[in-house]
């Protein structure tokens, strides 16, 4: 009796040991791929500027090419290429032997006319004495007043004559047309210049503008007042500006219309004729904004990953994208997603399609 009991009780043992082997898989099924923790950002409405960007030159709203307005040989250069230099200040200078001698002679001459013109003046004076007198004719009165007359006429062109050859002389010393900076000096001393020979150039380096080629197809959108974003060539924002002239014509050779934005940056940073980059912004729109951490890109397509909600859990959803402008450190979408889908910013490198996530806070 006690033997069958025994075993009975080694019979059971073996049944219930059998029982807990065939439950284990449920447990390792239990025991699977464990949720990613993640942050996440709600995707939000934010107003992004619709621009383009071109290519702008700066020019200086005064900016001269001096060039001789005489002939002869250059004798003197007073100043060299970069130098800041003062309104009226002395550039260059002109052989003036050949005018110094005319207008030696020319004063000459108002000298000599000038004598005549006060002997006349004299002896009108003392003419018209003797007439008053009733001493001489009218006809000798008259002669006189005719003399005085005439060397008045004579000294007063001779005085015009020497201020024109004095004019004339000053053109042989060439001087700066307001402040401002020399630029290249291609003549040297002993060069034969004429009014057709480029001297040199003076810039001043202020009340800048940028000259901005719009194409054809945007001359409807382009108005009086359009923000300008005007960037050095690595894309650094230099200044912001607003457009203040708009050509009526159409460049032929560009096919493109002029319009101008003035730049006030500091002179040392822009330069005459520098190239920028300006990008004018025509509208700015309401667009869903993403941190600049959540994109990836694979094979030229930018992605996404959105947690969303499925069976009671999270799994991140990758979704292609298209990207528009950047807004801070968040780039614009405008496509692929919707207000309010939770983005996935953390551990974006480590996730695949479908991953179970586990959104941080959720």
């Amino acid at each position: 009796m006690k033997r069958a009991i025994g075993l009975s009780c080694v019979l059971l043992g073996l049944a219930v040991c059998g029982c807990q082997k065939k439950a284990a898989p449920p447990a390792a099924a239990a025991g699977g791929m464990r949720a990613m923790p993640v942050q996440t950002v709600a995707v939000s409405l934010a107003p992004v500027p619709q621009s383009s960007e071109y290519v702008a030159t700066i020019k200086s709203r005064r900016s001269a090419t001096l060039q001789p307005q005489v002939d002869g040989r250059l004798n003197e250069i007073t100043v060299r290429s970069g130098d800041h230099v003062k309104a009226g200040q002395a550039i260059m200078s002109i052989d003036p032997l050949h005018q110094q001698a005319s207008v030696d002679s020319q004063r000459a001459t108002e000298r000599q006319k000038k004598a005549i013109y006060d002997y006349n003046t004299a002896q009108l004076d003392r003419q018209k004495r003797l007439f008053e007198a009733g001493i001489i004719s009218r006809d000798l009165f008259e002669q006189a007043q005719r003399s005085y007359d005439d060397s008045k006429a004579d000294y007063e062109s001779a005085v015009a004559s020497r201020k024109t050859q004095e004019a004339q002389l000053a053109y042989y010393t060439v001087v700066a047309p307001y402040d401002g900076v020399i630029g290249d000096i291609p003549v040297h001393i002993g060069d034969y210049v004429s009014p057709t020979t480029l001297l040199t150039t003076v810039d001043e380096n202020k009340d800048l503008e940028a000259y901005i080629y719009v194409p054809t197809e945007r001359t409807s959108q382009a108005r009086m007042g359009l923000e300008v974003d005007v960037l050095d060539t690595s894309g650094k924002m230099l200044e912001k500006s607003k457009i203040d002239f708009i050509s009526p014509q159409v460049d032929n050779t560009l096919q493109g219309i002029l319009v101008k934005a003035p730049v006030h940056f500091g002179r040392e940073m822009l330069r005459n004729s520098q190239l920028v980059k300006a990008r004018v912004i025509w509208s700015t729109a309401p667009m869903a904004v993403v941190p600049v951490l959540a994109v990836t890109r694979q094979g030229g397509q930018s992605f996404v990953f959105v947690a969303k909600q499925q069976n009671g859990m999270f799994i991140a959803t990758q979704i292609p994208v298209t990207l528009g402008d950047t807004v801070g450190n968040s780039y614009s979408v405008t496509s692929g997603l919707n207000a309010g889908d939770r983005v996935i910013v953390s551990s974006t490198q480590f996730l695949v399609n479908n991953m179970p996530v586990q959104p941080l806070g959720a």
